[in-house]
Formats: structure tokens, C-alpha cells, sequence
């Protein structure tokens, strides 16, 4: 992914922002720019004097360390989802951040898409009334044995914390508490290596209740193809579908609690009328969250995707994971020491052996992967 960023910015697809200096642990990757500085791991670029901001794009469990270091170093950070791989970590890296001026964002580029930019405006607004009831289907992120074994630090708990939920679903956590908020309970349910030979989850289903009483359901899985993305929301004001590029709202002409309490019959319904929103592409995203960045330090601009709400989707799959383990409800907030004890007894005891990587024949554009 770092490839990604260096390569949109360099293609000056983000004004004012300067691809300055590179680092990684493999100095084969900085051939690929030769005319950019290279450092052979990012505290030497973070003590150079050469940024002015970072970006991290490292598998996950750096993200708190040099975060914290860069953090602290005066720079203006932007970490890659997840922003760490427990809550506990999450804390330590949010607690870092002490100066107002400086600005720290997470890539959660699925914000800049318009149709849950249109979904956030019409559940904050109050138009849809209370919501009841979310069921999301997130079944469209397969991946291949090759894809797990491409890299050693990917699908294991040592190296990557997670499965389905640390490394693609982050976005949709994201997405679900940034639409409706954190629930108060969590029952998970998940499978570890159902559909590849991995050690983590590749196959969710997860049950939440929130305070005010809505019921929510996620379930997603990387072992299923061709898969389905499909978010369905009950509110007073009808019912929502997000399917593909379309939104289909069937609304209640009368709050169904409403109609409820005065309709006389027993078998009415509501009203209703309906009404499509379509969209065209997926907004900006990662140069979206890119342009946002540069314009929150250079000019102030509120952040799309702040960095200290992070920790919720985090905070969401951790929980998931920790509830599925012991075979119980969850009740938010979690304990996050708790949690990071529990992951390092699952290093510790871990006794999974990676397969042997193997040279891919396949197609490896990268974009196929959003």
C-alpha cells in the first residue's frame, strides 16, 4: 500500500504534498523510486530532518511504534487502517499526540465514498428517525491461499493480529460506528481458517445491541466468492438499501411507532414512497484522505478521518474476536488490557506453520484489492 501512496503522490495527484523521503526494512523497494531518499528503517527518516509529515504503511503492529515516535519527533502523522491492532495499543499511540498543531489522520478512504457520505447526512440530519435495525453483508473481500502467503507476516496472529477483521473489514467497522455509533454489547462468532490454511478469522458473523435498542448484524468472510456487499437499515422513516452503486430508500410517509399507536386497524401499513439516490464512482479515497491531510495543516481544514477514532473500529473487532474466544456477550467498552493479554496467549501458544511462499503466475494489480 505504501507503493501506492508514494506512487499517487509523485503522479502529483495530491497539491502540496512532496513525496520527500522513503523507508522500508527491504531496500529493494526503493528502486522503484530512485530519484527519492531512502532510509532502511523510519526512525533513521524520522531523526533525518527531511519530512515534514509521515505516512505509515507497514504491517500493523509498527503502526503504533513509529506512529508514537513520529508523533513525538513534532511530525504530522497518517496511519494506514487498522491504527493498531489492540485497543490498549490504540490508547498508547492516541496518548502521543499532545500538540494541537499538530495534524494526525487515519486512511479510512471509504469516507470520501458518496454514498455513505449521503448516508451519514440523512441518519445525522434526523430525517430517517430512530434507526431500528442494521444488517450488513460484507462477503465481496476474497482472497486466494496466494494472497496469505505472499507476505510472512500476513494472516497470523504474531504478525498481523487478525484476519478478515484487521486487515479488510477495518473499513466497514469504520463505516458502522461512524454511521451509527458504538453498541454497548457484542456477541461474535467467528471461524479461524475455515476457507484458507491461515490461523486467524476468514469467516465472521457478528450480533450488536446498542443502548437506545437497535439490533445489529455484520457478517464477512474472505473465502467466498462471488460475494455480496449489502448494508440494510430499518428506521422509523422506512427502510434503506445500499447495494452496489444505488441507495433505494422505501419511506414511511408516518414513523412506523407512530402509525403503530394510532392506526385503528389491525393490518395497515405506512404509507410509503420510493426514492434512489445513484452514484457514480467511489469519490476520492485514498488521494481524498491524502488532499484532506495536506489541507488540515496547511490550511486548518477539519479532518475527514481523525486519527483518535481509530481506536473504535478496533475497539469493535477486538471485541468480536475476544467474544467469539470465550463463548460470551461482550459489554462495551472493552477491557483493553484484557484483550492484549489475551492476543499475546495467542502468540504464545500459537503452533501454526506458514506455508512455503511461492513464486505467484497471477495478476497482481494491487487496485483489485478496494
Amino acid at each position: 500500500m505504501g507503493q501506492a501512496h508514494a506512487k499517487n503522490i509523485l503522479a502529483g495527484e495530491v497539491p502540496g504534498l512532496k513525496l520527500a523521503a522513503l523507508a522500508d526494512a527491504d531496500p529493494a523497494r526503493g528502486e522503484a523510486f530512485p530519484d527519492v531518499p531512502f532510509f532502511e528503517n523510519a526512525s533513521e527518516l524520522i531523526a533525518s530532518g527531511s519530512v515534514e509529515a509521515v505516512l505509515i504503511a507497514t504491517p500493523h503492529y509498527a503502526h503504533t511504534k513509529i506512529g508514537i515516535e513520529a508523533l513525538e519527533a513534532g511530525l504530522h502523522v497518517l496511519v494506514e487502517k487498522p491504527i493498531s491492532v489492540h485497543k490498549a495499543d490504540c490508547q498508547r499511540l492516541i496518548a502521543a499526540h499532545q500538540r494541537d498543531e499538530q495534524v494526525f489522520a487515519a486512511m479510512f478512504n471509504q469516507r470520501t465514498d458518496p454514498k455513505y457520505v449521503k448516508l451519514k447526512e440523512l441518519i445525522d440530519s434526523g430525517e430517517l428517525g430512530r434507526v431500528n435495525r442494521i444488517n450488513w453483508t460484507v462477503t465481496d473481500w476474497f482472497r486466494t491461499e496466494q494472497y496469505y502467503i505472499s507476505g510472512g507476516w500476513r494472516a497470523t496472529w504474531n504478525g498481523e493480529g487478525g484476519g478478515v477483521l484487521l486487515n479488510q473489514c477495518p473499513h466497514q467497522l469504520d463505516l458502522w460506528q461512524w454511521l451509527f455509533g458504538m453498541p454497548s454489547s457484542v456477541r461474535g462468532f467467528c471461524d479461524y481458517g475455515r476457507f484458507h490454511d491461515i490461523e486467524v478469522e476468514d469467516d465472521v458473523t457478528a450480533y450488536m445491541e446498542y443502548s437506545d435498542g437497535k439490533k445489529g448484524l455484520l457478517i464477512t468472510t474472505t473465502g467466498e466468492a462471488p460475494g455480496t456487499n449489502r448494508l440494510e437499515i430499518a428506521a422509523e422513516r422506512g427502510r434503506l438499501i445500499l447495494e452496489g452503486s444505488t441507495l433505494v430508500w422505501l419511506r414511511n410517509e408516518t414513523e412506523t411507532s407512530h402509525f403503530s399507536k394510532e392506526c385503528t386497524s389491525s393490518f395497515d401499513k405506512p404509507e410509503t414512497t420510493e426514492e434512489s439516490f445513484e452514484f457514480e464512482g467511489n469519490g476520492e479515497q485514498h488521494v481524498g484522505i491524502l488532499k484532506n491531510f495536506v489541507a488540515a495543516i496547511l490550511e486548518g481544514a477539519p479532518l475527514t478521518a481523525p486519527a483518535a477514532e481509530g481506536i473504535h473500529s478496533v475497539e469493535l473487532a477486538n471485541s468480536i474476536i475476544h467474544s467469539s474466544d470465550l463463548k460470551e456477550t461482550i459489554e462495551l467498552p472493552l477491557d483493553g488490557a484484557a484483550y492484549a493479554d489475551a492476543l499475546q496467549d495467542k502468540i504464545t501458544n500459537s503452533t501454526y506453520v506458514k506455508p512455503e511462499q511461492k513464486a505467484s503466475t497471477g495478476d497482481q494489480d494491487f487496485s483489485k484489492s478496494f
